[in-house]
Parts: structure tokens; C-alpha cells; sequence
């Protein structure tokens, strides 16, 4: 079963507004947005990973969820799993660095114990509030489609951490964004006035645009020649167009995209993000660039699934 099919079997339990269909990656009540992520070991960080650096980016996911909606956070609620002491301390020491780093309050959680050998599956309850919490079923036949933030560079920190290969000339910066990715909270505040629809990018850039196409009712296309790229990705990876593919199914990038109105489209480039697309009428997803049309990859990002 994958992750979508299992939602979809959740779907007719989540009948409360606030929960907007299960199509969105955050439950909305009055101005409070509320999300829950989980992380867990050999699926979303590598055993080796500095126990610290693992805090770091459950905060950060679950901040970017909140980032998506414009919010503000106000605390958070952890899942803990008590099975090394070493390590357990770290955790909580690279937590505490986070917290701090990012002005949010730990205000509760669990803690229970873990079967020895069981690999490490930690949850946090991020809690904001947002005057406006962009619906991601929201999109508009006609609207733009926009990013913000770094796409492939956590994908290729991730190949370079399980390389064991972190000196790499230009390899910090994409090792950081795979260990300690930062999520883009002024700019989740200061764009969702203007957004019909917004997300951030956890599983890749084009599951997730065409996650907001779903949700919406609409077909969105892609220019993946539009896609910006920074020049230590660039370096790494190079620029055809499979490194640029490679580098929008990645995932892990916690950047977000939007949906809006071409009328807002200066404002929007002014606060930093890029036009990369629009939605129309219909269904599914394309992607393109100046050459003409790419054929869709196997695989358009990370989905969860258990056969």
C-alpha cells in the first residue's frame, strides 16, 4: 500500500473542516495550524548521522509544514524513543540548539522505550497560528505556478553523506541542506497573503506540484528549464537535462511553491521567488523546457509505501 492509497482509505473519517480533506499537509482551526511529522531512521536520515543534526531537521520539517500555511509557530509536542543513552543526549542537546535557533518553545510530549536494534522513528507536533493558511486545493485554472528556495541540493547532500564523501571541493553547503535544511517561514508569512495555493517541497518538486494540481481540480505544467539551480548543485551534478530531473524528484529540499494570480506576479518576484509554471484546466501533470516537451519520469518523487 502506498502513502496516497492509505490516506485515501482515511479520507471518509476526516470529515471535520478542519481537516480539509486530508489534501492538505497541515489541519487548519481558526487561525491555529497544527501538523505532525515523523522521521525515521534509514528512511528520512542515515544511521551515521550526527544525533543533533536529526533534531535539527524534525524541528525544520515540521517548521516548513507551518511555513506553507504563513504561520507563525508556537510550540511544538515531541514522540521520543528512548534506546541509547549517548545518543538520546545528543538528540536532546541538538533539539535544544534548534529550539532555540528557531524561537520555538517545546511545550509537552511523549517519551516511551524502544526495542532493542529497532530502528529509530522520532514525532513532533508543530503548532502555529496564520490569518491566512493557503489551502492547497485552492489553485486557480490560469494561476502561476512559483518557487522559492533550493531544489536537488538536500538529494545531493544525501548521495555525498552515504558516499562517506563529505570533503568534497563545494560539498558543505549541500551536505547541510540534507542534514539541516531551514525552512522558509518569513517567506511562507510574507507570500501567503498572495497565494491561492502553497506547499513546501518534501517529497519533490514535481510530486508536490502535482499534488496541488490534484487537490485543485486542475492540470499544472512544469518548465523545468525555469527551475533555478545553485552553482554548488551545478558543479556537482552538472545541468543537463537528467541532473535537473534528478534534481526535482529528489526531495527533502523544504522549499515552497504557490499558486497565484499573474496579476501578483511582481510582488511575488520581489520577495524572492521564481515562475515556474502555470495551472489550467484539465488534469495531470507536464513538464517541459526551450527544447520542447520531456516525457514524465517513472518516479516524479519520494513516496512511502509497503508492499
Amino acid at each position: 500500500m502506498t502513502e496516497d492509497e492509505f490516506i485515501q482509505r482515511l479520507r471518509g473519517h476526516a470529515t471535520h473542516i478542519a481537516a480539509r480533506g486530508l489534501m492538505d499537509d497541515a489541519a487548519v482551526l481558526g487561525d491555529l495550524v497544527l501538523t505532525h511529522d515523523m522521521i525515521v531512521e534509514s528512511v528520512h536520515y542515515l544511521p551515521n548521522d550526527p544525533p543533533a543534526d536529526v533534531a535539527w531537521k524534525l524541528l525544520a520539517v515540521n517548521l516548513s509544514d507551518l511555513a506553507a500555511k504563513g504561520a507563525v509557530p508556537e510550540g511544538v509536542l515531541l514522540g521520543y524513543p528512548l534506546a541509547n543513552a549517548g545518543w538520546d543526549a545528543a538528540f536532546a542537546d541538538g533539539l535544544a540548539e534548534a529550539l532555540a535557533h528557531f524561537g520555538v518553545p517545546l511545550l509537552g510530549g511523549d517519551t516511551v522505550s524502544a526495542p532493542a536494534g529497532a530502528a529509530r522513528m522520532i514525532g513532533l507536533t508543530a503548532i502555529g497560528r496564520s490569518s491566512h493558511a493557503p489551502d492547497r486545493r485552492g489553485a486557480r485554472a490560469g494561476d502561476d505556478l512559483w518557487l522559492i528556495g533550493a531544489i536537488g541540493e538536500a538529494g545531493a547532500g544525501l548521495a555525498i553523506a552515504q558516499a562517506g564523501a563529505p570533503g568534497e571541493a563545494g560539498s558543505d553547503g549541500l551536505l547541510a541542506a540534507y542534514r539541516r535544511p531551514r525552512p522558509l517561514l518569513a517567506e511562507g508569512r510574507a507570500l501567503a497573503p498572495l497565494a491561492h495555493a502553497m506547499a513546501d517541497v518534501s517529497d519533490g518538486l514535481l510530486i508536490d506540484a502535482a499534488r496541488i494540481a490534484t487537490a485543485s481540480g486542475l492540470a499544472v505544467a512544469v518548465d523545468l528549464g525555469a527551475v533555478p539551480r545553485s552553482a554548488a548543485l551545478t558543479a556537482y551534478a552538472g545541468d543537463d537535462r537528467a541532473a535537473r530531473i534528478a534534481a526535482a524528484t529528489a526531495g527533502d529540499d523544504y522549499a515552497l511553491i504557490l499558486a497565484a494570480a499573474p496579476d501578483d506576479a511582481t510582488r511575488i518576484a520581489a520577495i524572492g521567488a521564481t515562475r515556474i509554471g502555470r495551472f489550467a484546466d484539465g488534469s495531470g501533470l507536464s513538464l517541459h523546457d526551450r527544447d520542447g516537451p520531456i516525457p514524465l519520469p517513472r518516479r516524479l518523487g519520494y513516496e512511502h509505501r509497503r508492499d
